[in-house]
């Protein structure tokens, strides 16, 4: 059943919450995404049949959540999930991120470490809003965002992505590779090499830039950036019993 947090700052959170053993997991979803997207749905029935404590939830912005996806930055989401994770969930959690909720995973491990006993990040889109979407403008469409203030790109999943100038300069408050980047729990990350959305250059560069005794990268051949299918699917299920597995040793 979907409930409803109202938070400090205004926003009104979507969540669905199944009770458990601990650690927990915490399902942290991509850019414009939501809570009821596969990989979210099947990790939550993998939790309730090991019955173990799972937690799903929109960002602000996105899916059942309060406010317009526009309004919304790196910051506000990480925000939105440092809350969610401190006042819905009792103990360390397992953060499941996929691609921005891996970059927000990443963003939790420096504000609030004490509440995570591991990560899982599918495909993370780390630094996303500066070396990709930044970085892959052209000088007229950062001439539009100047001077508009937003600049609409295609995607391939919908609707064109409107990119603000808040969303890009609120993002580099929030950088996670330009400064040390330590992971001191068990850690996996996986990615496909058909995905064209996080290249593997992404996950290399996270791989050899954070520091911490268990982080491990699965590459999977021809995975594209949905990572869903039912091998990718069982392979989020084990990566997340390993970490916890690790995490208890």
């Amino acid at each position: 059943m979907t409930q409803y947090l109202k938070t400090q700052s205004g926003r009104t959170l979507a969540y669905v919450k199944t009770e458990g053993i601990s650690p927990g997991i915490v399902f942290l979803g991509g850019f414009k995404s939501d809570m009821q997207g596969t990989k979210a749905l099947d990790l939550e029935k993998w939790a309730r049949a090991n019955g173990r404590a799972f937690l799903r939830f929109d960002y602000s912005g996105h899916g059942q959540s309060s406010q317009s996806f526009t309004d919304g930055c790196i910051g506000d989401w990480a925000e939105d999930a440092k809350v969610a994770l401190t006042s819905l969930t009792e103990g360390r959690q397992v953060l499941v991120g996929s691609s921005m909720g891996g970059w927000i995973s990443l963003i939790l491990a420096l504000k609030i470490p004490e509440k995570l006993a591991a990560i899982v990040g599918i495909a993370t889109a780390a630094d996303f809003t500066e070396d990709s979407m930044w970085a892959g403008l052209s000088p007229e469409q950062r001439t539009e965002m100047a001077t508009t203030g937003q600049v609409a790109l295609p995607s391939e999943y919908g609707e064109p992505y409107i990119i603000t100038s808040r969303l890009i300069e609120d993002g580099r408050q929030h950088l996670v590779l330009r400064k040390p980047l330590n992971l001191p729990f068990p850690t996996r990350f996986l990615q496909g090499t058909a995905d064209e959305d996080v290249d593997i250059s992404v996950a290399l560069h996270i791989l050899d830039h954070a520091t911490g005794d268990d982080i491990r990268l699965n590459l999977v051949k021809n995975a594209d950036h949905r990572f869903s299918t039912p091998e990718c699917l069982t392979l989020i299920q084990s990566s997340v019993d390993e970490v916890i597995e690790r995490a208890a040793g």
